[in-house]
């Protein structure tokens, strides 16, 4: 299952060890603290502990650059706008966000198996009984979200390097139908193996 909804790397380091839920608290926590620092100094501290997590996570540094590589060229154009309207330091610190806050995200879910970021995410949305919503179906559907953007991120860059490989990269056909058709194929995958696990009533 893992295989097929996100991008786990298994270990044994204390952020592998650490519970699911305290890794989703502190995400959120970490979150708020970057959208709250205002320096591009204080931001590039933030982005040294950032650094300091991954290599205690011990996951490799091809699946941490897996995990900001979809965002690289979002971030050029976020930061070249934000120059235009917000100045340097604006820029600097809007973009930083941004790439930390998708970081932090990527290194929950590569430190994290799908079956334990469900538990924790039916605890905290156990409320939502009391409204007539099944807390099961809503984690799985969130963890499912969260763990398809590395798999569709990575499809999409294998479909631009075969793009360039042709000399077509200049055709958005040339990108959209191999990744429409294999994000398909991905669904398809996905609700195989949700059936075999007797979740096809979802």
């Amino acid at each position: 299952m893992n295989a097929l909804t996100g991008a786990y790397v298994p270990g044994s380091s204390p952020l592998h060890r650490l519970p699911a839920g305290a890794k989703l608290a502190g995400l959120a926590v970490a979150c708020t603290v970057l959208v709250l620092l205002g320096s591009p100094l204080a931001l590039a501290g933030a982005g040294v502990v950032v650094v300091a997590l991954y290599a205690l996570s011990r996951v490799g540094v091809a699946a941490a650059w897996a995990q900001v590589r979809p965002v690289r060229w979002f971030a050029v154009a976020l930061f070249g706008m934000q120059l235009l309207f917000a100045g340097l330091d604006g820029a600097v610190s809007t973009t930083l966000r941004v790439v930390l806050a998708v970081a932090l995200a990527g290194l929950v879910t590569l430190t994290t198996r799908t079956a334990a970021m469900m538990r924790a995410l039916e605890r905290c949305l156990s409320p939502a009984r009391f409204v007539g919503l099944d807390p099961f179906r809503l984690s799985l559907l969130l963890s499912l979200t969260v763990r398809s953007v590395p798999v569709v991120a990575e499809l999409a860059a294998r479909v631009r390097e075969a793009q360039r490989a042709r000399g077509v990269e200049r055709s958005v056909r040339a990108f959209a139908v191999p990744l429409v058709v294999g994000a398909l194929r991905h669904a398809d995958a996905l609700g195989e193996a949700l059936s075999a696990r007797g979740f096809d009533d979802l």
